[in-house]
């Protein structure tokens, strides 16, 4: 990574420290390799914990919660017949190279250089960062589409107006992994959450119900914090540290658009327009065919559940739409040889994510994520903490966790049901502690190899800057982190103090 300090004058402190931790991260083994020891580590604390008779109650159920040795014949039979499964049914693999296929047609036609020209040479410079961070927050209203369209796009944009790619791509990271839970709309995260902390408070209310909009409120207020301290960051912590640009990535110039492309430009968005008034058409009449049938929810539709597929078919017809117009595709051999062209590129990623799927399978059978869960919670209930300091160490706790168990929707089915009574036990609302628990979970994404896309944001480091490695990443995201952290922990103390329900309905307390 180009770090390089302004002539004449000395490295700060913070940078000393940032490239202290990057040079430590990059000492590290490759992703892959330290996903397979990680694996095998798994193993080998399996069989510990098990000849201690390491176990746990569940808080909940009084149920005993013991290890589960791998190391063992069962064991072996287990990782032998799971191991493909293990790598198939992993999210983010299909996620990724769905989404891939799409953007590949409309990059390779040349649709996001024509869009990204368009965008740099209309969008005011100033405001270039903080629309980036904002977009990426917004994203996640469609699932992890962020980090597979937006993170890489928003290097090349910064790159084509003479700024340092890996700032763009570092400030489309934080909006995008560590504002995961702010929104101005409801995303496919919130029905999954709110079901689990439901599911959870009926251990205790067993007429107890979560809406999907819940932390609405909260997360709307939210977004705007997110990508003002994201804008905030970007532009006087990470652009000096970066310093300029000297990589091989070469900027495509921002010439003014073609008459072949403007036409091209002009198809793709009446294909865009007619595949939005489809989506429309059925969505908006209460008994719409993209709806969920049997109870017509649009947040829990076909739709949101398949937000890839309709990723990759948008981002397909869009390009083809293009390239016919402007010329740059002119039969099926080159939108397949887009396609491939594309495909070329994650075979790292292909082979990374094949032993990080094995070691998020070996951690969850072995229940230790389980048992760590629920030590950490009876920390907390002993330490007689008030609310505001109470919730703060749930998110430090939670931040913690999420180093090592990086799905939200699975940590929050491990720790729901533990926390969820535990508070309500206290007086706490599921919806207050779920909204907790969502401070914790997106802070710390962006310096997390556990989290699934991870191995992704190191391979479009990579892209800039060969050298680059998981230390790269860590050290240039952290500032992101602590900031976020801090203006979270804040604002949520603010919203405690002024007893602002959380969402609709979602009061703080429990009578």
């Amino acid at each position: 990574m180009v770090t390089e300090q302004p002539r004449g004058s000395k490295p700060t402190l913070v940078s000393r420290a940032l490239a202290l931790i990057e040079r430590v991260g990059n000492a590290l083994p490759h992703p892959a390799t330290l996903f397979a020891l990680l694996a095998a580590g798994v193993l080998v604390l399996s069989w510990v914990f098990s000849l201690l008779d390491f176990s746990v109650p569940h808080p909940a159920t009084g149920e005993i919660i013991r290890p589960v040795n791998l190391i063992s014949t069962d064991g072996l039979h287990r990782i032998l017949t799971q191991t493909i499964h293990n790598f198939t049914s992993f999210a983010p693999l299909g996620t990724v190279l769905v989404a891939m296929l799409g953007i590949g047609v409309a990059e390779g036609s040349g649709l996001i250089g024509a869009c990204l020209r368009l965008l740099v040479l209309s969008a005011p410079p100033r405001l270039l960062t903080f629309v980036i961070v904002m977009a990426g927050v917004l994203s996640n209203t469609a699932s992890e589409v962020g980090y597979v369209l937006l993170v890489p796009l928003a290097a090349t944009i910064f790159l084509a107006v003479g700024r340092h790619p890996v700032a763009g791509l570092a400030a489309a990271f934080a909006g995008v992994s560590g504002g995961y839970s702010a929104n101005l709309l409801l995303g496919t995260i919130d029905p999954l959450l709110s079901g689990l902390s439901e599911e959870a408070a009926r251990i205790i209310d067993p007429d107890y119900t979560v809406s999907p909009a819940c932390n609405y409120y909260f997360m709307f207020v939210s977004t705007f914090f997110i990508a003002a301290a994201g804008t905030w960051v970007t532009e006087r912590l990470v652009v000096p540290r970066l310093g300029e640009y000297r990589g091989d990535q070469l900027a495509e110039p921002l010439r003014p658009l073609e008459p072949r492309e403007k036409r091209g430009l002009w198809l793709a968005g009446l294909v865009t327009l007619a595949l939005v008034v489809f989506v429309l058409v059925g969505l908006i009449p209460e008994q719409g065919f993209l709806r969920q049938p049997e109870t017509g929810s649009i947040l829990r539709s076909p739709l949101l559940e398949g937000i890839v597929a309709a990723i990759f078919v948008l981002g397909a017809l869009a390009g083809i739409a293009y390239g016919l117009a402007a010329g740059t595709l002119r039969n099926d051999n080159d939108v397949v040889h887009c396609m491939g062209k594309v495909m070329e590129t994650m075979g790292t990623y292909m082979v990374l994510v094949f032993f990080a799927a094995q070691f998020v399978a070996y951690f969850r059978w072995t229940n230790l994520g389980l048992i760590l869960a629920i030590r950490g919670a009876e920390l907390l209930r002993a330490s007689g903490l008030g609310p505001i300091p109470l919730l703060t160490a749930f998110i430090l706790l939670t931040a913690v966790i999420n180093l090592v168990m990086g799905s939200a929707s699975a940590k929050w089915a491990i720790m729901a049901p533990i926390f969820i009574p535990m508070f309500m036990l206290l007086g706490y609302s599921p919806e207050l502690v779920q909204a907790a628990y969502r401070v914790g979970d997106s802070t710390t994404n962006i310096i997390s190899p556990m989290m699934s896309y991870f191995a992704l944001i190191v391979a479009f480091f990579e892209r800039y800057d060969p050298r680059a490695g998981i230390g790269t990443v860590v050290a240039t995201m952290l500032p992101y982190t602590v900031v976020f952290m801090i203006i979270w922990i804040l604002l949520l103390a603010v919203w405690m103090l002024l007893g602002i329900p959380v969402g609709p309905g979602a009061s703080l307390f429990l009578e």
